[in-house]
């Protein structure tokens, strides 16, 4: 099985980081309860405390879709949505390396 490794950086404007964190992390153990989701990790950047960053594992793209429809992420992104600078998605495959 191909896990799906995402990988999400979201950029707040400065003055609403603290809004912005909390608000992510709401949606943390919603998501890790979802189907498919095999790990859904959220960070903040050491050196830039308005990037946070999520390292998630899916079984499939198909999890990850129903993931990004779900009722807590357009939630939570219809409240930070004009809070942010930016969000960058990347979606990864891991090479095995023999």
């Amino acid at each position: 099985m191909k896990i799906l490794t995402c990988v999400a950086k979201i950029t707040a404007k400065e003055k609403h980081k603290e809004t912005v964190l909390s608000e992510l992390s709401k949606i943390v153990i919603p998501t890790q309860n979802e189907r498919g989701c095999i790990n859904y990790d959220l960070h903040v950047d050491n050196e830039n405390d308005t990037i946070f960053m999520f390292h998630e594992n899916w079984e499939s793209e198909k999890d990850l879709e129903a993931h990004q429809k779900s009722s807590h992420i357009k939630e939570c992104f219809s409240v930070i949505g004009e809070m942010l600078d930016s969000v960058e998605i990347s979606k990864l495959t891991k090479v095995i390396v023999k």
